[in-house]
């Protein structure tokens, strides 16, 4: 008995300061993570800022200015004071008259490896999605990624209608994703051959996010005007 409490003393002893070593080395791990995401954090939404800015002038070449709107709970516009906050927001972006030309709206959802976070532009006027920038993913190189710069698969977005009922409460046509090469109609999507997911992916964001915000944004104009 006094033999195994000896041992246990023993090896208490020895085991020690490699218990101090790990929990002095977790430490330092984790006070260095800490200062590079506390480091990294603004970059990265200085980063996020900029691209959403160009991202919005890509849609939008004429516009010079725009202004962040959210809903609130009771469903009213409220212009936005932080812009960097970018939950649920729309912009509406205006030309040097000060005229109206569309919103653009973030909009994001899940690819075939990640969320495909994007911007598109509404304008009531045409009644269509004007453009679409894809602002992150993580697809697959090479195909799965030829949704942010394949020329084809991005003038799907130049005049897809979005025409609502008449009722004004939904889109007329929802938006639908038909395979490469199909004649689609006005409120289709002709997808990347060989990369149908990412494409069926990018139409199923669109569509979700146009199918909430066209009946309201298309409302608040009626009721405010150009």
């Amino acid at each position: 008995m006094n033999a195994r409490t000896t041992d246990s003393k023993s090896m208490q002893s020895t085991d020690w300061p490699m218990y101090r070593a790990l929990v002095g080395l977790g430490l330092i791990c984790s006070l260095v993570i800490v200062s590079v995401f506390e480091y990294t954090a603004p970059i990265i939404r200085k980063n996020q800022a900029a691209a959403l800015r160009q991202a919005i002038f890509t849609i939008f070449p004429l516009a010079r200015t725009y202004t962040a709107f959210h809903l609130n709970a009771e469903g009213q516009f409220k212009r936005m004071t932080d812009e960097s906050d970018t939950g649920a927001a729309v912009y509406a972006c205006y030309d040097q008259g000060q005229r109206l030309l569309g919103y653009a709206i973030e909009a994001q959802g899940m690819g075939y490896q990640d969320t495909i976070r994007l911007l598109y532009g509404y304008a009531p006027k045409q009644s269509a999605i004007v453009g679409m920038v894809v602002l992150e993913s993580r697809e697959t190189p090479g195909l799965g990624a030829r949704i942010a710069s394949d020329p084809d698969f991005l003038r799907n977005f130049r005049q897809l209608d979005v025409r609502l009922a008449a009722d004004g409460s939904k889109l007329a046509h929802p938006i639908e994703v038909v395979p490469a090469d199909q004649a689609p109609k006005p409120w289709q999507i002709d997808a990347i051959s060989g990369a149908t997911v990412s494409s069926r992916a990018v139409g199923r964001i669109v569509e979700q996010s146009a199918r909430f915000w066209v009946p309201r944004l298309a409302n608040r104009e009626t009721s405010h005007g150009s």
